[in-house]
């Protein structure tokens, strides 16, 4: 059985588990993804080589969660990939997923990681960082986020919408560890000191720090990765060269960080091998080689980090549950609103 080829947001591709053998699979499991095809084709094919299950991949640029709730019991989907928590709580919310009680997901995921209902699990986890200019800012002289809001920094800092998920996160995060009203006046104080109207992606951040529009950032980590290896676009080289990147809140509560993640969905028909999928995910080659992919850190903490990745620094992580930073975002979002961000 094949997925349905849909034209809107879905573009189906071709099935990407394909067992080494002449024989087909007798058995399969479909996802709906996030994550672009060329992140996860290499270990899905693992997956099937072990275990003879044929994965079958739609990508999604959009609309998944409309999707799977119009398709309603006759979906084809028995999983989803996909990246951030706002997009989980999206799909959990309009009751699309169902729980996994699994001992292995549960001995490699850490709890702050995973729903606590076990409905999604992280399987990589991304750092929102500070990325400041070599030239124009001291190293050292901007340890945490909370310093984001200095007016020594007034007119020194470009950031994406405030309303984007990564960093309405952040700010969600914010609230978690100081409550609404001071997370308020930090976003204030952000806005008050940005350079430009917020606009771009995290890495128009970095371009901005290259050519002296600002001089401080905040990005994900792995866009660091996908501009310093950039062969195709060399210019993005000379960006990532431009910064350094800073860790923050290491003397207290760590680095936020979001995931990518996986669940099952509610009428999943191949539920077995969708959990099968998802404890092989979350092992040690799938983690390796999902974290390494992207710039990524593996979710499981007994997998090693890429060594690159490791390279930019080691760190100490923000471990508020992943859940909380969800059910945040609302207020995270009227924070973002009412400051203008």
């Amino acid at each position: 059985m094949k997925l349905h080829h849909y034209a809107a947001a879905l573009v189906a591709i071709s099935t990407v588990g394909i067992a080494s053998t002449a024989v087909q699979a007798a058995e399969e499991v479909n996802i709906y993804s996030y994550r672009q095809p060329f992140l996860i084709k290499p270990f899905l094919d693992e997956f099937t080589k072990r275990t003879g299950i044929t994965v079958n991949v739609v990508f999604a640029k959009k609309g998944m969660a409309k999707r799977i709730q119009s398709e309603g019991k006759n979906t084809k989907a028995d999983g989803i990939l996909t990246a951030d928590i706002a997009r989980l709580k999206a799909h959990a919310d309009a009751g699309l997923l169902q729980p996994v009680k699994s001992a292995v997901l549960e001995k490699n995921i850490p709890a702050h990681l995973r729903d606590p209902g076990n409905q999604w699990f992280g399987l990589t986890k991304r750092a929102r960082l500070i990325a400041i200019s070599k030239d124009r800012v001291k190293a050292g002289s901007i340890k945490s986020y909370e310093d984001l809001a200095d007016p020594k920094l007034k007119g020194k800092i470009c950031t994406r919408k405030g309303s984007h998920v990564y960093m309405r996160a952040l700010v969600a995060s914010m609230v978690a560890a100081h409550g609404e009203a001071k997370a308020e006046k930090w976003a204030r104080g952000v806005v008050a000191n940005l350079a430009r109207k917020p606009q771009g992606n995290d890495r128009a951040q970095v371009k901005a720090v290259n050519q002296g529009v600002c001089d401080v950032a905040v990005i994900n980590n792995y866009y660091y990765g996908k501009m310093k290896f950039n062969k195709k676009k060399k210019e993005q080289q000379e960006w990532a060269k431009s910064v350094r990147l800073v860790f923050p809140n290491q003397a207290d509560r760590g680095t936020h960080v979001n995931i990518s993640a996986a669940a099952v969905t509610k009428y999943a028909k191949n539920r077995d091998n969708m959990v099968k999928l998802l404890e092989f995910l979350s092992g040690d080659f799938a983690q390796a080689m999902y974290a390494e992919q992207n710039y990524e850190y593996p979710a499981n903490p007994n997998v090693p980090t890429d060594k690159e990745v490791a390279s930019w620094g080691k760190f100490k992580e923000d471990r508020v549950s992943l859940k909380k930073i969800a059910d945040l975002s609302p207020t995270a979002q009227k924070i973002v609103d009412r400051v203008g961000w």
